[in-house]
């Protein structure tokens, strides 16, 4: 009798935590919360997060969330007004305003998130289709530093006046889409175009004019380069002909001064002692004019052999 006590008290324990369990759920500060009894909603939405009260058994509490939510959809190939085609990839941001209609417009977020492939990627193509090429691909009409500063002309992809830009057109891609989400419970918060790649045909084009057009700055980079080179080669030239020209005078003018010191010098000496220094002179000449191999024929009376005939004749056979 007393086991059997002890046991009935410990069902019922368990028993009222069950019951207790299945009344009793909380509300977390980021979620909202429909109540439904047999797939139906019961009341309306629960947004304020803390503990609330439900029928155990019978009634199920479905959770959603309140924080914004990423969506990104798959690139989509669309061509554009002057039929250029290209791949558009788009991402979204959206959230769940009312549980209730969510609830039963799409019973979960994976409908929901079909449902913004179809709506989105629908939006997208309709704009897309009213813009021309270069509307899609740029943003504003502003020039590249580049090709503003060499003059080059931007590929026709690139290039031209820009009324739109990509984010005027991804605005008008929200304002189309976010008009069909009221009546899934949801508001689509922003839509940004998040990459746009040439098909491939048209792809080779723009890389070969980009090619082109790079090739060509590089050429006229290449052709001022050399230009410079010759201008500073000819300053080069210009200024070493100055500076040999005017070491060269300055030589001049230093070997003349020393000429014309050596004469004063000369000058002075012959007028001390005029033999002395023709005496000198005359050494001199031999030194430069005579060698072992040199022969003169020289008469006795000549001016060149005057002091050579005035050596003893003992000293001259000694040596």
């Amino acid at each position: 009798m007393k086991w059997g006590k002890w046991i009935s008290i410990i069902i019922v324990i368990i028993i009222a935590l069950v019951v207790l369990n299945g009344t009793l759920y909380t509300v977390d500060q980021v979620e909202q919360v429909v109540i439904t009894q047999f797939g139906k909603p019961v009341g309306g939405p629960i947004i304020e997060p803390g503990l609330h009260i439900k029928i155990p058994f019978i009634q199920k509490v479905n959770r959603f969330d309140k924080r914004l939510l990423s969506w990104d959809g798959s690139p989509t190939q669309i061509p554009t007004k002057d039929k250029k085609y290209i791949w558009v990839d788009t991402t979204a941001r959206w959230k769940i305003v009312d549980p209730l209609k969510f609830l039963q417009a799409t019973r979960n977020e994976r409908i929901a998130l079909a449902r913004l492939d179809d709506i989105v990627d629908s939006a997208t193509r309709n704009q897309i289709t009213k813009y021309i090429l270069y509307e899609v691909v740029r943003n504003t009409g502003r020039e590249f530093a580049i090709e503003a500063e060499m003059g080059v002309e931007l590929p026709e992809e690139m290039g031209g006046e820009v009324k739109y830009g990509r984010e005027k057109i991804s605005r008008e891609i929200l304002k189309e889409a976010s008009s069909s989400f009221p009546q899934y419970g949801m508001e689509l918060v922003d839509v940004r175009i998040k990459r746009i790649n040439y098909v491939e045909d048209v792809r080779q084009k723009v890389y070969s004019r980009m090619i082109s057009e790079r090739k060509r700055v590089a050429e006229q980079y290449r052709s001022e380069g050399m230009g410079e080179k010759e201008r500073i080669e000819g300053l080069k030239e210009k200024e070493l002909k100055r500076i040999i020209s005017e070491a060269y005078k300055k030589a001049q003018e230093i070997e003349g001064s020393a000429d014309a010191k050596a004469t004063k010098i000369y000058a002075e000496a012959y007028n001390k002692d005029p033999e002395f220094y023709s005496f000198l002179k005359t050494l001199e000449t031999y030194k430069n004019t005579l060698d072992e191999n040199t022969w003169l024929i020289l008469s006795s009376d000549s001016e060149f052999y005057k002091y050579l005939k005035s050596i003893p004749l003992e000293k001259t056979s000694q040596k």
